[in-house]
Formats: structure tokens, C-alpha cells, sequence
């Protein structure tokens, strides 16, 4: 079966066959999924997990039951699903419709919801855009969406964006018997770890930006870097609203009893918690630093001002004083001092020379050239 053949609901069929609607939409603006390419389907992979082994790849409306019989879970992954196409899975998973269409829609801060039985976790996804120079308009973090829908016998992890893919996840996971075997628990740690792990790989290579933005500062050549400091402020702020929401759903993870969350994966999360808190306290002081450097830029160049300022006084005096000069004896009165005196405009200019000099001196001994 392809992807494109999930589910029923998007490819036709009898109005019996659809999902029910959503509940009804908030007034505003519609918020919209982002598109899959040409030819790709919702369903990335499906497979049924028995004792720690994958068993089969399955049919999505036929794996839960297959699941349940087994005794194992379902891993469902999709990627941007529609309305319609995740509906059509919420209906045979008995997922919430609340918790469908925060998946639909994306957008959401990161988060964990508890219905029923169900766990619904939020996380946003980063990346780390490489770039040869930091501008004021350069993009530094790209952020996505992971979804996890979580049940007693299955893991649906739903993706939005262009990173943030779970392939490589699975595929090491699936090395990992003894911790697949604690259930559908194990894919929501495992999403969780790698998502805190992108972010700590994000961290660092913004802290090397920071690094290259401070040398750039306090460097002796004169730099605007006012503007790429605001855009490196605001691409932290993304990666900030990313890890600090998810400390609490963490926390709540590690140490409180949930009927889906075995006790034995609670030291998992508690781990995942730890490193989550060194992010966030690592992107914080980032955030510091960059506000401290920007405050410092702020002063820099307001003193570079000051300074031309001081330059262009002082030279403004210094012209005045042949401009004072010129100007009387371009009155052109009768009774003026040594205008008939043949050495006059040799003297005129001896004490126009003699003036600046004086001034030059002064003003240079008072650092104000």
C-alpha cells in the first residue's frame, strides 16, 4: 500500500466513509498546513512493535486491531496531514478532537495535554540555517513541529516543516529492544531526546555567532553591527519560545504518575528535563550576552559620534579664524590698519598661521583632535 492510498477519506468514497468534522473553527483569519510535495502522502511509515521488535510494516486502518491482538503498539508517522486525512485516522485511533486539530493546524506552543487515556505532546523542532556571514536579514533558526499522539497501544507522531524528520529515529530505535519494549512511552522519550538534542546543537552554533558579533564590536575598525545584532536577538527569541515551554510537560513526564508512561521511563524523561534545563539556561545567557553587546554597540557608536562631533568643533574653530579675519578686511574700509603698510598681508597672515596653530595645539592636547 502507498502513501497515497491513506486514507479512505482523501481519495473519494461514500459520505458514510468520512471522518465527522472537526469542532467548529475560531473566527479570524484560517490558519493553514504547510504542503506536502507533489506525490507524497500523509503516511511516512507504519509498523507494528511486539516485544521490542518490529513485526511488520501495517495498514494504518487495520494495525491497531493487529496491534492490540499482538499485544504490542502501533508507531503511525505522518507528515502534514489535512483535515481530512487526519480525521480519518482520529476516527480509528480514537484521538480527541481537540488534540486533531492542534495537529492539523500546527502553530502551537510546545506543550502536554492529557485525554482520556491519551497523552497528546507538542514539541517545536530547530535547525540551525548555515550561513558565510551573518547579515541583518540572515535567517539563523528554522523551527517545525513534532506532534505525538500516545495510547495505551499506540505512538502517532505527526510533522510539520521541512526538517525534523523521525526516519533515522525509528530506524535507531528499532536497535533498542529492551527500551521499545516499554511501549509507546519509548517513541515520546525518543522524539523528546532528539528534539532537546537539536536544540542543544542550535545553541552552540548560535553561541558561535554571538562570539563573531562580540569580536566584530569591541574590534578596533569602526562596524554597524546594530542591525545584525537585532536579527540574531530575534532568531534567539524563536529558539527561546522552543525550549523553555517544554520544562513543565518534561517535569510533568518525570514525575508524575501517568497511566501511559510506565514508571520505569520516568528517570528517561527526567534526563531529557535535565538537558532541557541547560538549554534553556545556555540560550538565556546568550540572550543576556547579546543584550549586553548590543547595549555596548549602543555606546560605542554614540561615542564615535560624540567624538566626530568634537572633531568637527574643533576644526569649525579653527576656520573661523581666517574667516574672522578675511571677513573684516573684505569690508573695505578707508581707515584700517596697515593697509598701507607694505608687509601688511605678509603680517595678516603670519597672525592667521600664528592663530590656528595655537588653536590645533589646544584643541589636540584636549583629545579633541
Amino acid at each position: 500500500m502507498t502513501d497515497t492510498e491513506i486514507p479512505r477519506a482523501a481519495t473519494g468514497g461514500s459520505s458514510a466513509d468520512r471522518p465527522a468534522p472537526l469542532r467548529p473553527r475560531p473566527a479570524g483569519p484560517p490558519r493553514t498546513t504547510p504542503s506536502r510535495p507533489d506525490g507524497v502522502g500523509p503516511v511516512v511509515d507504519c509498523g507494528i512493535y511486539v516485544d521490542g521488535h518490529r513485526r511488520e510494516a501495517a495498514d494504518p486502518r487495520d494495525a491497531l486491531a493487529e496491534a492490540v491482538a499482538q499485544g504490542g503498539f502501533v508507531w503511525l508517522g505522518l507528515y502534514a496531514p489535512t483535515e481530512e486525512e487526519l480525521g480519518t485516522i482520529a476516527e480509528q485511533y480514537g484521538l480527541h478532537p481537540l488534540a486533531v486539530e492542534d495537529a492539523v493546524y500546527a502553530h502551537q506552543r510546545p506543550k502536554l495535554e492529557r485525554y482520556d487515556d491519551g497523552l497528546f505532546m507538542v514539541f517545536t523542532t530547530a535547525t540551525y540555517v548555515e550561513h558565510d556571514r551573518l547579515t541583518a536579514t540572515s535567517e539563523v533558526v528554522d523551527t517545525g513541529e513534532v506532534m505525538v499522539f500516545l495510547g495505551p497501544h499506540y505512538a502517532i507522531t505527526v510533522r510539520h516543516g521541512e526538517h525534523g524528520g523521525l526516519g533515522d529515529l525509528r530506524r535507531s530505535l528499532e536497535q533498542q529492544p529492551d527500551l521499545m519494549c516499554q511501549g509507546p512511552a519509548s517513541v515520546l522519550y525518543a522524539v523528546a531526546d532528539l528534539v532537546v538534542d537539536s536544540f542543544v546543537d542550535v545553541a552552540g552554533a548560535v553561541e558561535e555567532d554571538v562570539d563573531e558579533l562580540e569580536a566584530s564590536v569591541f574590534s578596533d575598525r569602526r562596524t554597524d553591527d546594530i542591525g545584525r545584532l537585532y536579527q540574531l536577538k530575534r532568531e534567539l527569541m524563536s529558539l527561546r519560545r522552543a525550549v523553555s515551554p517544554l520544562e513543565v510537560p518534561l517535569q510533568k513526564l518525570a514525575e508524575r504518575q501517568i497511566d501511559v508512561v510506565p514508571e520505569a521511563m520516568r528517570s528517561y524523561f527526567r534526563d531529557v528535563e535535565d538537558h532541557a534545563i541547560r538549554v534553556r539556561d545556555q540560550v538565556a545567557g546568550l540572550d543576556e550576552l547579546l543584550t549586553s553587546i548590543l547595549q555596548a554597540s549602543l555606546a560605542r557608536t554614540s561615542q564615535a559620534d560624540n567624538e566626530d562631533m568634537r572633531k568637527i568643533s574643533a576644526w569649525a574653530g579653527i576656520i573661523a579664524v581666517p574667516t574672522a579675519i578675511a571677513g573684516i578686511y573684505g569690508m573695505n574700509f578707508e581707515f584700517m590698519p596697515e593697509l598701507q603698510w607694505r608687509y601688511g598681508y605678509f603680517l595678516v597672515l603670519l597672525v592667521i598661521l600664528g592663530s590656528c596653530v595655537l588653536l590645533y595645539r589646544g584643541f589636540k592636547r584636549n583629545g579633541w583632535l
